[in-house]
């Protein structure tokens, strides 16, 4: 596409997003639920062709020699294609915080103030390969009557494509705003470029995917960003454990899919659990493939044990591998996972309720968990239906962000005649 050709599209697309985005304020909620149910029915008649585009962006992928976890996130599996048509209908049945009230009072001179939740506008959204992402970030958008202009990785181009013709589709049926959602219809890296610089027209960009891609949306844009770098997960299993959880805890949240954001990529372990209870985890985790770097203590357990490095502790494997590394109590568990974390998860094993109790209250992350895997750190499991993303940052969201995440406020004042003197 030539370039001021793909500049005039950019621009038209986030004009009509724009324009959007003001229809959808005078939308109705019934009218966006129905369209959100439409799409779960519109996924179901058509499953098999999208099944196929699926397929044809499996096929490239592998002759490209992406490597497995990316074609692992790129496969839409049956789980994949059903949890997506569920979250449809949860996220439907919902309540929206649009419209919603809060922090009310009435001043002395009879005005009433408050504030009111409202859409905040055009959102962009850019992810690598997961396409389950098209659909739960259109949904979370619609329902939070937000325009969206997507920008999927080129791997799942096809998939993409099919996903949001059938959404297109089902606007028209419902008579949303048409270009409610739209998807950038070219692979070219310049679009997001051009994308970026759209700040007149667009007011949030929310990249998902790899490290790379973060920094580059981040130095790139002109628009306010809400990042997610890392999932770099901690489990800390305390000298207070009970092995009958610690063991199922650390299996799950290392193995269940290495490959996300939310899969453990440090165990630490209290020095002062016993022996036999070191090794039972250690044997676990090698009876399940895993590949383990562990400091001086942890690598007397097993010759496969490899020697960890500083690198280790920072590093997010989205594989088989895991650091190990042997600590002295809580205070240090808690100074590793605040240095080496990426704010992401983290979660303590423990019976202790005091220990309990420090671990939530010093751990500087977006989900704290006691007692359960980290990889329950997710929108659907948090009860949202779906998530547009998990935040890293402070402001204005942290953690799985649902539907009043994509919500903003306006303060509103009623008076009756009143005037300043």
């Amino acid at each position: 596409m030539k370039s001021d050709n793909l500049e005039k599209q950019i621009n038209n697309l986030a004009d009509r997003a724009k324009e959007a985005s003001f229809l959808l304020l005078n939308t109705s909620q019934e009218k966006v639920d129905k369209c959100l149910i439409t799409i779960s029915e519109l996924l179901d008649s058509k499953k098999e062709q999208i099944l196929e585009a699926n397929k044809k962006d499996i096929k490239l992928a592998k002759e490209k020699k992406l490597s497995q976890p990316m074609i692992e996130r790129l496969t839409l599996s049956d789980k994949a294609f059903n949890s997506m048509k569920e979250g449809l209908k949860i996220v439907a049945g919902l309540p929206s915080p649009v419209g919603s009230i809060f922090d009310e009072r009435k001043r002395p001179n009879g005005l009433n103030i408050y504030k009111m939740r409202v859409p905040i506008g055009v959102i962009a959204i850019i992810y690598e390969s997961r396409p389950n992402v098209t659909i739960d970030a259109a949904s979370l958008c619609l329902k939070s009557r937000n325009s969206v202009i997507l920008r999927g990785g080129s791997e799942a181009f096809l998939t993409n494509k099919a996903l949001a013709n059938i959404i297109c589709e089902a606007c028209k049926i419902c008579e949303l705003p048409v270009n409610s959602v739209q998807l950038i219809p070219t692979t070219e890296r310049r679009a997001i470029d051009l994308l970026l610089k759209k700040e007149d027209k667009i007011d949030l960009v929310i990249p998902r995917g790899g490290e790379g891609l973060i920094k580059t949306v981040v130095e790139k844009s002109h628009i306010p960003v809400i990042k997610h770098y890392k999932g770099v997960c901690h489990v800390f299993v305390s000298r207070y454990a009970d092995m009958n959880k610690a063991i199922p805890i650390v299996i799950n949240a290392k193995t269940q899919r290495p490959a996300v954001c939310n899969a453990m990529e440090t165990l630490l372990i209290d020095k002062e659990l016993s022996y036999e209870n070191k090794k039972k985890i250690i044997d676990e985790l090698l009876n399940n493939n895993v590949t383990i770097f562990g400091d001086k203590e942890i690598k007397k357990f097993s010759s496969l044990i490899k020697p960890a490095t500083k690198e280790d502790w920072y590093a997010e494997y989205l594989d088989l591998r895991l650091a190990v590394k042997t600590l002295n109590g809580i205070e240090e568990a808690i100074e590793h996972i605040n240095t080496y974390g990426s704010h992401h998860t983290d979660a303590i094993v423990t019976e202790s309720q005091e220990e309990a109790e420090k671990f939530l209250q010093l751990v500087d992350s977006s989900s704290v968990m006691i007692n359960a895997s980290t990889r329950f750190s997710d929108g659907g499991e948090y009860g949202m239906g779906a998530e547009i993303g998990i935040s890293t940052d402070k402001l204005h969201a942290r953690g799985p962000m649902g539907i009043t995440e994509l919500t903003t406020y306006k303060w509103i004042v009623k008076g009756n005649g009143q005037i300043r003197t």
